[in-house]
């Protein structure tokens, strides 16, 4: 053993001054690595000795099937391109031979075997070897176990319920649990005090692909004016290396032919990623050892996310049938149906000129529909799912917590490294407050503040794009609804097929929808590249940092982008109409859009349809068949049978890469689908039923994927679900007012309860009793022909023959009354039962969720013990070892003085 001693920098002659630079050859600095030799020139390079392959494909070792493969890197062999240029395939060997030099100086050690089916493709495997893994172990403070712990002790089910938890668990017998350990984070110098069995297997393959990527992402290769050029990912994105992953374990579909191998994939496919396996319980455990933390913590969340669907579907689905049910009883629309009721009501143009006047009951269809919809059952699921939210979120806290403390993330943040990224912009000392100590920061006070606004502008001037799009299909529905009205063919009974289902209003609806979801995915593809730009400049510390920053401007984006247009039919379409004679204008020149006489509550519901639907489709075409058509192409390509001779890491290579921000777009689809569940649920109670769906395909979807299609992801540390909790908080405290206003400002209900218990009987009713009987007829209010603008005059069918007035919904005064179209009294009573619900709703749904966020705490009692105890008895461990080392080394230096004084008295005595 001994240290290198020198750095080696190698001038590289470029026409590009974007890569002039010096080729940086590393020292190690205090770090201690096996006898490499020295270099002979400041040319020389140490690479890695070309291998031929053993034919071993399941084989996760070097040839020598000693030395076990944590990274796989690929890349293309310039020497052997049939067109290349000769002077930048120089640069890139300079480069790479430089990074592998370096990788070997920090005590890596590499194979390199060409390809069996392509000869210019070269497969470098990396080795970590155990001084190099302890090393990096103390560096990065991973937690390691130190002895078994006897406190665990899971909750098992009760009695009756054991034979039905057996069937929905894992089989143990085939997935064994996992034996868990007291772990403290690693030290070198206690290295004693670790339960260390077998050296092999003290770092798992997880911890082991964790430390090397730690490696890889920090090694340098370049030097250009003092700013270094480094890591893995840069290289990958420049094309000198064609990918960088570590292996999976073996084959999905059978086990491998290692006996020594632990099949962890086979079992992970079989027990949770095959469809038969849908309706178990998923293997937590084994997915976080086999794809780390961050991994697992998603599966953890979603299964529970989805367990917790299944209460609100079932009580969404009784309020539908509730509502099914009952449309029968509905007394407004079959006054709306009724011949001699809404067969006879002339309805006012909803547009200017070409519009005609048309009779109530061509509303017939969607009136019904609209009972099922907009009932009592509505009110009741609204305030349950103000509920349910709060109970879902609470829980999934206290679950949370009780992963972090099985999976030894409870202290974590302590141990994040800044991120090769920031570190290599490191370039302004300043003095660290608390230590006192000169420190390295990327930019001043002032640069940040510069960076901050500038990404804050580019993020506000997408949101204003977005409302712009929003904007552009409002017009198209003013624009397309005149065209409808004018074109689609008008019978006065109602009986035509295409009449009675696709009325102007439905046609606007279903059209606009779709097109206002192909844009949303426009417009989702793009800016999700550019928050990603915006990000990468704003220069974040640790990857928490980067990947929170990335999640508020991506959710803040998609929550415009798709929730725009439900805000705009909730909240806006058929509130500022003005009335026949005065109508408003958009821009000065579109006439604003009219709800149904039922109001807006049906083409809310429509939307809704349409974007979750659509939305969830799209995900699976991308999610599912993308990934399976690009190996198919590849597979092609290939030699028939291949699969049969090449080795693991060949087989890999050919499966697609995940991507570093892959699960960050599987947490943003399930989000926009929880903001989906939670805000809208008053008009579409169906929509948690449809979520649960979605996600008990999404699961096994994501774990198919995973397991077949992809290459093994780097394993990562995660302690929660990041930004993400905090945003779903928010989702569940708007999703109140939101709900609380669709009931109030877009269905009918409000309406409904006032005339029920006001207006049908006296002073303001001829009823005798409470009814609902004359609601339609109370609740349109009457126009003058005569007083209609020329502008906005409609253009009357011969057919509904000549009338002098028309009905339009709005609570208002007759044409002849003193206060002629001004608001009546009914339209005051509605407008103060609304404020009074919408107050009196919310304050008793947030008063219910501050209880129930009081009442359950974030940590249970028993974790909080658990963690408490373990930190006690993993301390007293280590203290105990160390009194023993202390007394062991007294007792030590005792006798060697005893024995220096016996030395020294003895000649004297004699």
């Amino acid at each position: 053993m001994k240290k290198m001693s020198r750095n080696v920098l190698l001038q590289m002659e470029e026409e590009d001054d974007d890569d002039d630079g010096d080729i940086v050859l590393e020292n190690l600095g205090q770090t201690i690595i096996p006898d490499l030799g020295s270099l002979e020139s400041q040319h020389d390079f140490r690479t890695p000795e070309f291998e031929e392959f053993n034919g071993k494909s399941d084989s996760l070792f070097f040839n020598d099937g000693q030395r076990r493969i944590d990274f796989v890197l690929v890349y293309e062999d310039e020497s052997r391109k049939e067109t290349s240029k000769k002077g930048t395939n120089e640069k890139q060997r300079r480069k790479r031979q430089a990074y592998e030099s370096n990788l070997i100086c920090h005590g890596l050690q590499l194979e390199a075997t060409r390809s069996v089916l392509d000869d210019k493709l070269v497969f470098v495997k990396v080795h970590a070897p155990w001084e190099v893994l302890c090393t990096y172990a103390e560096i990065m403070h991973i937690k390691l176990p130190l002895k078994p712990n006897d406190l665990k002790n899971r909750s098992s089910a009760f009695g009756t319920l054991n034979w039905f938890t057996k069937v929905l668990s894992v089989d143990e017998s085939i997935i064994k649990p996992e034996q868990e350990f007291f772990t403290a984070p690693f030290e070198k110098n206690r290295m004693n005090d670790f339960y260390i069995v077998d050296r092999d297997a003290f770092f798992n393959p997880a911890t082991r692909s964790r430390i090397v990527y730690f490696i890889l992402s920090r090694v340098k290769y370049q030097l250009i004016n003092n700013l270094s050029k480094f890591g893995i990912n840069r290289l990958v994105n420049s094309g000198i290396y064609k990918a960088a992953f570590p292996l999976h374990d073996c084959k999905f579909r059978r086990q491998s032919e290692d006996p020594s191998c632990p099949n962890e994939r086979y079992l992970l496919y079989r027990e949770w990623a095959h469809p038969r396996s849908i309706y178990k319980k998923q293997p937590l455990d084994l997915i976080r050892k086999y794809y780390g933390e961050k991994i697992g913590i998603y599966f953890a969340w979603l299964g529970y996310y989805t367990q917790m669907l299944l209460l609100a579907a079932i009580v969404g689905v009784a309020c539908f049938l509730y509502g099914y049910l009952n449309q029968d009883n509905c007394t407004w629309s079959k006054e709306v149906c009724h011949p001699d009721i809404g067969g006879k009501i002339i309805m006012c143009p909803q547009c200017d000129r070409l519009c005609p006047f048309w009779k109530l009951n061509i509303t017939c269809e969607s009136s019904k529909k609209l009972c099922i919809f907009d009932s009592f059952g509505t009110l009741v699921f609204a305030v349950f799912m103000g509920v349910w939210v709060t109970l879902f979120l609470e829980f999934w806290k206290r679950r949370q917590a009780e992963l972090e403390y099985e999976w030894d993330t409870v202290e974590l943040q302590q141990e994040e490294q800044a991120r090769p990224e920031y570190e290599a912009r490191c370039t302004h000392v300043v003095i660290n407050e608390i230590t006192q100590e000169e420190e390295r920061i990327p930019f001043t006070a002032w640069g940040k503040c510069i960076r901050i606004t500038l990404c804050a502008s580019a993020v506000f001037f997408w949101i204003l794009l977005i409302i712009a799009s929003v904007i552009g299909i409002i017009v198209y529905r003013l624009s397309v609804f005149i065209v409808f009205s004018a074109k689609l063919p008008k019978n006065v009974n109602g009986t035509d097929p295409i009449q009675k289902y696709l009325t102007p209003q439905t046609a606007t609806s279903i059209t606009a929808s779709i097109i206002s979801f192909i844009i949303i995915m426009i417009l989702n593809t793009i800016y999700e590249k550019v928050a990603i730009m915006i990000t990468n400049f704003e220069l974040p510390r640790t990857q928490t940092d980067y990947e929170n920053s990335l999640t508020m401007k991506m959710f803040l984006f998609q929550f415009v982008n798709y929730y725009s247009s439900c805000f705009y039919i909730a909240f806006f379409k058929g509130k500022f109409v003005g009335y026949p004679g005065d109508p408003v204008y958009w821009l000065g020149k579109y006439r604003n859009e009219e709800c149904d006489p039922g109001g807006c509550l049906l083409e809310l519901t429509t939307q809704l349809t349409i974007i979750m639907g659509g939305k969830a489709i799209w995900n699976n075409i991308q999610e599912v068949l993308l990934p399976w058509i690009m190996n198919l192409i590849g597979r092609f390509h290939r030699v028939s049978g291949s699969e049969k001779i090449t080795p693991r890491w060949e087989q890999d290579y050919h499966l697609q890469p995940m991507g570093k921000l892959g699960l960050f777009y599987e947490y943003l689809e399930m989000i926009i689908q929880f903001g989906f569940v939670t805000l809208f649920v008053a008009s579409f109670p169906l929509a948690p039923l449809l979520a649960l769906v979605n996600n008990i395909l999404e699961i096994r979807v994501d774990a198919w994927k995973l397991t077949t299609q992809f290459r093994r992801l780097v394993p990562e540390k995660a302690q929660d679900i990041g930004a993400w909790q905090p945003i779903m908080q928010g989702i569940a405290i708007l999703a109140v007012v939101t709900n609380a206003m669709i009931i109030a400002f877009t269905s009918d209900m409000i309406p409904r309860l006032v005339y029920y218990w006001s207006f049908s009987v006296p002073p303001y009713g001829d009823h005798t009793s409470y009814t609902m009987e004359g609601y339609i007829n109370n609740t349109l209010s009457i126009f003058k022909v005569a007083d209609f603008k020329n502008k906005s005059k409609g253009n009357p069918y011969s057919e509904l023959g000549n009338h002098t007035t028309c009905r339009y919904r709005d609570f208002r005064y007759p044409p002849g009354h003193p206060q002629e179209y001004k608001h009546n009294i009914y339209y005051w009573h509605v407008i103060a039962a609304k404020l009074a619900f919408i107050i009196v709703m919310e304050h008793i749904i947030y008063s219910v969720k501050f209880f129930i966020s009081y009442a359950i705490p974030d940590v249970s009692k028993r974790t909080k013990s658990k963690i408490q105890r373990e930190k006690y008895l993993t301390q007293k461990l280590l203290h105990e070892n160390h009194l023993k080392d202390m007394t062991k080394n007294m007792g030590v230096i005792a006798e060697r003085m005893i024995e220096a004084v016996d030395n020294n008295l003895r000649p004297k005595l004699e």
